[in-house]
Protein backbone atom coordinates (compact mmCIF):
# COMPACT_ATOMS: atom_id res chain seq x y z
CA UNK A 1 0.00 0.00 0.00
CA UNK A 2 1.33 3.43 -1.00
CA UNK A 3 0.19 6.47 1.00
CA UNK A 4 1.53 10.01 0.72
CA UNK A 5 1.22 12.85 3.18
CA UNK A 6 1.15 16.23 1.46
CA UNK A 7 1.58 19.31 3.65
CA UNK A 8 1.05 22.91 2.63
CA UNK A 9 2.40 26.29 3.66
CA UNK A 10 4.20 26.88 6.94
CA UNK A 11 3.90 23.25 8.05
CA UNK A 12 7.66 22.99 7.56
CA UNK A 13 7.82 25.10 10.75
CA UNK A 14 6.01 22.58 12.96
CA UNK A 15 7.73 22.33 16.32
CA UNK A 16 8.81 25.98 16.09
CA UNK A 17 5.66 27.81 15.00
CA UNK A 18 2.94 28.54 17.56
CA UNK A 19 3.54 25.42 19.68
CA UNK A 20 0.41 26.20 21.73
CA UNK A 21 -1.62 25.58 18.55
CA UNK A 22 0.52 23.09 16.59
CA UNK A 23 2.60 21.33 19.26
CA UNK A 24 6.32 21.12 19.86
CA UNK A 25 7.21 18.20 17.56
CA UNK A 26 8.64 18.80 14.11
CA UNK A 27 6.90 16.98 11.26
CA UNK A 28 9.99 15.07 10.10
CA UNK A 29 10.34 13.55 13.58
CA UNK A 30 6.66 12.63 13.63
CA UNK A 31 6.84 11.19 10.10
CA UNK A 32 9.74 8.94 11.15
CA UNK A 33 7.61 7.63 14.02
CA UNK A 34 4.78 6.83 11.58
CA UNK A 35 7.18 5.00 9.27
CA UNK A 36 8.45 2.89 12.18
CA UNK A 37 4.94 2.06 13.36
CA UNK A 38 3.52 1.26 9.90
CA UNK A 39 6.41 -0.64 8.30
CA UNK A 40 4.13 -2.53 5.90
CA UNK A 41 2.95 0.71 4.28
CA UNK A 42 5.06 2.60 1.79
CA UNK A 43 4.76 6.10 3.28
CA UNK A 44 5.94 9.16 1.37
CA UNK A 45 5.98 12.80 2.41
CA UNK A 46 5.93 16.08 0.47
CA UNK A 47 5.74 19.65 1.74
CA UNK A 48 5.60 22.92 -0.15
CA UNK A 49 4.75 26.51 0.57
CA UNK A 50 3.81 26.95 -3.10
CA UNK A 51 0.23 26.27 -4.21
CA UNK A 52 1.14 25.14 -7.73
CA UNK A 53 3.67 22.61 -6.42
CA UNK A 54 0.97 21.10 -4.20
CA UNK A 55 -1.38 20.82 -7.19
CA UNK A 56 1.39 19.25 -9.27
CA UNK A 57 2.08 16.65 -6.56
CA UNK A 58 -1.61 15.76 -6.20
CA UNK A 59 -1.81 15.26 -9.97
CA UNK A 60 1.43 13.25 -10.01
CA UNK A 61 0.34 10.71 -7.34
CA UNK A 62 -3.43 10.98 -7.71
CA UNK A 63 -3.82 8.03 -10.07
CA UNK A 64 -1.20 5.62 -8.71
CA UNK A 65 -1.21 5.86 -4.91
CA UNK A 66 -3.69 4.15 -2.58
CA UNK A 67 -4.28 7.26 -0.51
CA UNK A 68 -3.40 10.91 -0.02
CA UNK A 69 -3.39 12.53 3.40
CA UNK A 70 -3.64 16.23 2.64
CA UNK A 71 -3.11 19.22 4.89
CA UNK A 72 -3.25 22.25 2.63
CA UNK A 73 -3.06 24.53 5.69
CA UNK A 74 -4.14 28.11 4.90
CA UNK A 75 -4.73 27.20 1.23
CA UNK A 76 -7.67 25.11 2.46
CA UNK A 77 -9.66 28.30 2.85
CA UNK A 78 -8.54 30.07 -0.33
CA UNK A 79 -7.62 27.65 -3.12
CA UNK A 80 -10.26 26.62 -5.61
CA UNK A 81 -7.38 25.14 -7.64
CA UNK A 82 -6.39 22.70 -4.88
CA UNK A 83 -10.03 21.74 -4.40
CA UNK A 84 -10.34 21.08 -8.12
CA UNK A 85 -7.15 18.96 -8.08
CA UNK A 86 -8.57 16.77 -5.30
CA UNK A 87 -11.77 16.27 -7.31
CA UNK A 88 -9.80 15.51 -10.50
CA UNK A 89 -7.83 12.52 -9.21
CA UNK A 90 -9.00 8.97 -8.49
CA UNK A 91 -6.86 8.37 -5.40
CA UNK A 92 -8.94 8.93 -2.25
CA UNK A 93 -7.94 11.99 -0.22
CA UNK A 94 -8.37 12.56 3.50
CA UNK A 95 -8.20 16.22 4.49
CA UNK A 96 -6.31 16.75 7.74
CA UNK A 97 -5.81 19.68 10.07
CA UNK A 98 -3.77 19.69 13.25
CA UNK A 99 -5.94 22.27 14.98
CA UNK A 100 -9.72 22.36 15.21
CA UNK A 101 -10.33 24.95 12.52
CA UNK A 102 -13.85 25.55 13.86
CA UNK A 103 -12.35 26.86 17.13
CA UNK A 104 -10.42 29.49 15.19
CA UNK A 105 -11.13 32.51 13.00
CA UNK A 106 -14.32 32.46 10.93
CA UNK A 107 -12.47 32.32 7.60
CA UNK A 108 -11.02 28.94 8.69
CA UNK A 109 -14.53 27.45 8.83
CA UNK A 110 -14.63 27.22 5.01
CA UNK A 111 -12.78 24.48 3.10
CA UNK A 112 -12.40 24.22 -0.66
CA UNK A 113 -10.92 20.73 -0.14
CA UNK A 114 -13.66 18.95 1.83
CA UNK A 115 -16.15 18.53 -1.02
CA UNK A 116 -13.71 16.29 -2.90
CA UNK A 117 -12.30 14.46 0.10
CA UNK A 118 -13.14 10.97 1.35
CA UNK A 119 -13.24 12.46 4.83
CA UNK A 120 -11.96 15.22 7.10
CA UNK A 121 -10.04 14.83 10.36
CA UNK A 122 -9.18 17.86 12.45
CA UNK A 123 -8.31 18.95 15.93
CA UNK A 124 -6.30 15.97 17.18
CA UNK A 125 -2.86 17.49 16.79
CA UNK A 126 -0.35 15.44 14.85
CA UNK A 127 -2.42 12.36 15.67
CA UNK A 128 -4.84 13.59 12.99
CA UNK A 129 -2.39 12.19 10.41
CA UNK A 130 -2.37 8.74 12.00
CA UNK A 131 -6.16 8.70 12.18
CA UNK A 132 -6.24 9.53 8.47
CA UNK A 133 -3.72 6.77 7.77
CA UNK A 134 -5.85 4.26 9.66
CA UNK A 135 -8.84 5.18 7.48
CA UNK A 136 -7.02 3.58 4.53
CA UNK A 137 -6.31 0.29 6.30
Amino acid sequence: MKIIIINGPNLNLLGKREPEVYGATGFEEYFSQLQMKYKDIQLAYFQSNIEGELIDKIQEVGFSYDGIILNTAAYTHTSVGLGDAVKAVTTPVVEVHISNTFNREDFRHVSYISAGAKGVILGFGLQSYELALQSFL
